[in-house]
Protein backbone atom coordinates (compact mmCIF):
# COMPACT_ATOMS: atom_id res chain seq x y z
CA UNK A 1 0.00 0.00 0.00
CA UNK A 2 1.20 3.29 -1.22
CA UNK A 3 0.49 5.75 2.01
CA UNK A 4 0.98 10.12 1.99
CA UNK A 5 1.28 11.11 5.43
CA UNK A 6 -0.13 14.60 5.70
CA UNK A 7 1.18 15.84 8.82
CA UNK A 8 4.48 15.26 9.69
CA UNK A 9 5.01 15.98 13.52
CA UNK A 10 5.29 13.33 16.20
CA UNK A 11 2.28 11.40 15.24
CA UNK A 12 3.04 11.79 11.58
CA UNK A 13 6.84 10.04 12.14
CA UNK A 14 5.03 7.32 14.47
CA UNK A 15 2.52 6.27 11.61
CA UNK A 16 5.63 6.62 9.38
CA UNK A 17 7.81 3.93 11.64
CA UNK A 18 4.89 1.37 12.39
CA UNK A 19 3.44 1.48 8.14
CA UNK A 20 7.25 0.43 7.23
CA UNK A 21 7.03 -2.21 9.76
CA UNK A 22 4.02 -3.69 8.08
CA UNK A 23 5.42 -3.53 4.65
CA UNK A 24 3.55 -0.58 3.43
CA UNK A 25 5.54 2.43 1.39
CA UNK A 26 5.65 6.15 2.43
CA UNK A 27 5.73 7.31 -0.68
CA UNK A 28 4.69 11.43 0.35
CA UNK A 29 5.63 13.09 4.06
CA UNK A 30 4.29 16.60 4.11
CA UNK A 31 3.54 19.01 6.81
CA UNK A 32 1.46 21.22 4.44
CA UNK A 33 -1.57 20.77 2.10
CA UNK A 34 0.11 18.32 -0.71
CA UNK A 35 -1.04 19.52 -3.98
CA UNK A 36 -2.83 17.35 -6.92
CA UNK A 37 0.38 16.26 -8.57
CA UNK A 38 2.01 15.43 -5.16
CA UNK A 39 -1.02 12.32 -4.21
CA UNK A 40 -1.01 11.52 -8.03
CA UNK A 41 2.31 11.06 -9.30
CA UNK A 42 3.37 9.13 -6.24
CA UNK A 43 0.49 6.74 -7.05
CA UNK A 44 -1.06 6.77 -3.15
CA UNK A 45 -3.28 4.49 -2.36
CA UNK A 46 -3.91 6.09 0.88
CA UNK A 47 -3.60 9.32 2.77
CA UNK A 48 -3.24 9.75 6.55
CA UNK A 49 -3.99 13.29 7.84
CA UNK A 50 -2.84 14.19 11.45
CA UNK A 51 -2.45 17.59 10.82
CA UNK A 52 -3.49 21.05 12.91
CA UNK A 53 -7.04 22.25 13.15
CA UNK A 54 -6.50 25.26 10.59
CA UNK A 55 -5.30 23.28 7.94
CA UNK A 56 -7.26 19.85 8.17
CA UNK A 57 -10.40 20.86 6.03
CA UNK A 58 -8.36 21.36 2.95
CA UNK A 59 -6.27 18.29 3.00
CA UNK A 60 -8.78 16.31 3.01
CA UNK A 61 -10.62 17.83 0.16
CA UNK A 62 -7.96 17.66 -1.89
CA UNK A 63 -7.44 13.96 -0.84
CA UNK A 64 -11.03 13.14 -1.97
CA UNK A 65 -11.21 15.68 -4.51
CA UNK A 66 -8.27 13.34 -6.27
CA UNK A 67 -9.88 9.85 -5.65
CA UNK A 68 -7.67 9.36 -2.74
CA UNK A 69 -8.92 7.75 0.24
CA UNK A 70 -8.04 9.55 3.70
CA UNK A 71 -7.81 8.72 7.20
CA UNK A 72 -7.98 11.40 9.57
CA UNK A 73 -7.17 11.93 12.95
CA UNK A 74 -7.02 15.66 13.61
CA UNK A 75 -9.43 17.46 16.23
CA UNK A 76 -10.28 20.79 16.38
CA UNK A 77 -12.04 21.23 12.91
CA UNK A 78 -15.28 19.30 13.14
CA UNK A 79 -17.51 22.42 12.74
CA UNK A 80 -16.36 22.27 8.89
CA UNK A 81 -17.29 18.11 9.18
CA UNK A 82 -20.78 17.96 7.29
CA UNK A 83 -19.64 20.19 4.34
CA UNK A 84 -16.35 17.33 3.81
CA UNK A 85 -18.70 14.55 4.31
CA UNK A 86 -21.20 16.18 1.41
CA UNK A 87 -17.58 16.57 -0.67
CA UNK A 88 -17.43 13.23 -0.55
CA UNK A 89 -20.46 11.70 -1.11
CA UNK A 90 -20.73 14.35 -4.44
CA UNK A 91 -17.06 12.92 -5.50
CA UNK A 92 -18.24 9.37 -4.49
CA UNK A 93 -14.71 9.39 -2.38
CA UNK A 94 -14.10 7.49 0.87
CA UNK A 95 -13.38 9.19 3.76
CA UNK A 96 -12.86 7.51 7.78
CA UNK A 97 -12.54 10.01 10.52
CA UNK A 98 -11.99 9.08 14.14
CA UNK A 99 -11.22 11.78 16.98
CA UNK A 100 -9.60 8.52 18.43
CA UNK A 101 -8.22 5.68 17.00
CA UNK A 102 -7.15 3.53 19.70
CA UNK A 103 -8.92 0.23 19.63
CA UNK A 104 -9.15 0.02 23.32
CA UNK A 105 -10.94 3.50 23.63
CA UNK A 106 -13.39 2.65 20.61
CA UNK A 107 -14.17 -0.81 22.61
CA UNK A 108 -14.44 1.89 25.59
CA UNK A 109 -17.38 4.41 23.67
CA UNK A 110 -19.22 1.27 23.46
CA UNK A 111 -19.31 0.47 27.08
CA UNK A 112 -19.68 3.71 28.05
CA UNK A 113 -23.12 4.04 25.85
CA UNK A 114 -24.36 1.11 26.95
CA UNK A 115 -23.81 1.83 30.83
CA UNK A 116 -25.36 5.77 29.86
CA UNK A 117 -28.69 3.39 28.39
CA UNK A 118 -28.08 1.65 31.53
CA UNK A 119 -28.53 4.27 33.98
CA UNK A 120 -31.43 6.92 31.91
CA UNK A 121 -33.98 5.34 33.96
CA UNK A 122 -32.55 6.38 37.16
CA UNK A 123 -30.07 9.78 35.88
CA UNK A 124 -32.16 11.92 37.86
CA UNK A 125 -29.88 10.70 40.82
CA UNK A 126 -26.87 10.73 39.11
CA UNK A 127 -23.89 13.96 38.03
CA UNK A 128 -21.56 13.32 34.92
CA UNK A 129 -18.37 13.98 34.94
CA UNK A 130 -15.67 13.48 31.75
CA UNK A 131 -12.16 14.20 33.23
CA UNK A 132 -9.26 13.97 30.73
CA UNK A 133 -5.68 14.82 30.80
CA UNK A 134 -3.37 15.87 27.99
CA UNK A 135 0.05 16.50 27.00
CA UNK A 136 0.81 20.32 27.30
CA UNK A 137 1.65 20.57 23.45
CA UNK A 138 -2.40 19.54 22.79
CA UNK A 139 -4.44 22.25 20.28
CA UNK A 140 -7.73 21.44 21.30
CA UNK A 141 -9.36 21.88 24.52
CA UNK A 142 -11.32 19.58 25.37
CA UNK A 143 -10.40 17.17 23.70
CA UNK A 144 -11.97 15.55 20.57
CA UNK A 145 -12.41 12.06 22.14
CA UNK A 146 -14.09 13.92 25.41
CA UNK A 147 -16.39 15.88 23.23
CA UNK A 148 -17.15 12.22 21.43
CA UNK A 149 -17.82 10.35 24.94
CA UNK A 150 -20.02 13.46 26.06
CA UNK A 151 -22.36 13.43 23.08
CA UNK A 152 -22.91 9.71 23.38
CA UNK A 153 -24.19 10.35 26.69
CA UNK A 154 -26.03 13.15 25.92
CA UNK A 155 -27.86 10.74 22.90
CA UNK A 156 -28.89 8.58 25.55
CA UNK A 157 -31.66 11.13 26.90
CA UNK A 158 -29.62 11.87 30.07
CA UNK A 159 -29.99 15.03 31.35
CA UNK A 160 -27.00 15.86 34.11
CA UNK A 161 -27.69 17.25 37.07
CA UNK A 162 -24.29 19.60 37.72
CA UNK A 163 -25.35 23.29 37.84
CA UNK A 164 -22.16 24.37 37.40
CA UNK A 165 -21.61 27.96 35.21
CA UNK A 166 -18.39 28.16 35.05
CA UNK A 167 -16.90 24.86 33.82
CA UNK A 168 -16.88 23.52 30.17
CA UNK A 169 -20.00 22.01 28.70
CA UNK A 170 -20.81 19.89 25.48
CA UNK A 171 -24.70 21.16 25.32
CA UNK A 172 -27.14 19.70 22.96
CA UNK A 173 -30.46 21.79 23.83
CA UNK A 174 -30.82 21.93 27.23
CA UNK A 175 -28.48 18.78 28.42
CA UNK A 176 -25.26 19.16 29.12
CA UNK A 177 -22.15 17.35 29.91
CA UNK A 178 -19.40 18.67 32.26
CA UNK A 179 -15.50 18.37 31.28
CA UNK A 180 -12.60 18.87 33.44
CA UNK A 181 -9.84 19.39 31.24
CA UNK A 182 -5.88 19.04 32.21
CA UNK A 183 -2.57 19.38 30.68
CA UNK A 184 0.38 18.07 31.77
CA UNK A 185 4.16 17.56 30.32
CA UNK A 186 3.99 13.82 28.96
CA UNK A 187 0.87 12.52 29.29
CA UNK A 188 -0.16 10.95 26.35
CA UNK A 189 -3.77 10.70 26.72
CA UNK A 190 -6.35 9.65 29.84
CA UNK A 191 -10.17 9.77 30.26
CA UNK A 192 -12.15 9.14 32.80
CA UNK A 193 -16.09 9.17 32.93
CA UNK A 194 -17.70 9.38 36.52
CA UNK A 195 -21.80 8.66 37.02
CA UNK A 196 -22.04 9.69 40.62
CA UNK A 197 -25.45 9.38 43.09
CA UNK A 198 -25.17 10.45 46.72
CA UNK A 199 -24.87 6.70 47.75
CA UNK A 200 -22.03 5.57 44.54
CA UNK A 201 -20.11 6.22 42.13
CA UNK A 202 -19.40 4.22 38.81
CA UNK A 203 -16.43 5.04 37.04
CA UNK A 204 -14.62 4.01 33.50
CA UNK A 205 -11.16 5.09 32.71
CA UNK A 206 -8.78 4.52 29.33
CA UNK A 207 -5.24 5.70 29.85
CA UNK A 208 -2.71 5.85 26.71
CA UNK A 209 0.56 5.39 27.19
CA UNK A 210 2.28 5.73 23.73
CA UNK A 211 1.43 6.85 20.86
CA UNK A 212 1.59 3.57 18.85
CA UNK A 213 -2.06 3.09 19.83
CA UNK A 214 -3.23 5.55 17.72
CA UNK A 215 -0.93 4.93 14.98
CA UNK A 216 -1.51 1.33 14.82
CA UNK A 217 -5.04 1.65 14.61
CA UNK A 218 -4.73 4.83 11.38
CA UNK A 219 -2.79 2.59 10.08
CA UNK A 220 -5.68 -0.84 10.51
CA UNK A 221 -8.14 2.32 9.30
CA UNK A 222 -6.16 2.59 6.37
CA UNK A 223 -5.78 -0.92 5.57
CA UNK A 224 -9.42 -1.26 6.06
CA UNK A 225 -9.93 1.12 3.39
CA UNK A 226 -7.68 -0.17 1.02
CA UNK A 227 -8.79 -3.46 0.95
CA UNK A 228 -12.53 -2.32 0.84
CA UNK A 229 -11.82 0.16 -2.33
CA UNK A 230 -15.63 -0.96 -3.41
CA UNK A 231 -17.00 1.14 -0.54
CA UNK A 232 -17.95 4.71 -1.00
CA UNK A 233 -18.71 7.33 2.07
CA UNK A 234 -18.27 8.22 5.46
CA UNK A 235 -16.83 5.59 7.81
CA UNK A 236 -15.21 5.23 11.31
CA UNK A 237 -13.69 2.55 13.59
CA UNK A 238 -17.16 1.44 14.57
CA UNK A 239 -17.10 0.05 10.86
CA UNK A 240 -13.29 -0.74 10.59
CA UNK A 241 -14.06 -3.08 14.39
CA UNK A 242 -17.38 -4.38 13.58
CA UNK A 243 -18.77 -2.86 16.65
Amino acid sequence: MNIAIIGYGKMGKTIKKIAISRNHKIKLCCDSTPQKSNLLDNSIDVAIEFSQPNSAFENIKICIDNNVPVVSGTTGWLDKLNEIKKICIKKNGSFLYSSNFSIGMNIFYEINKKLSKLLFPYSKEYSILIEEIHHKDKKDKPSGTSIHIAKDIIDSGIKNNWNLDDKKFIKNDKKSILIKSKRFKNIIGEHIVNYKSYIEKISIRHKAYNRNIFAIGAIISAEWLFNNKNKKGIFSMKNVLDL
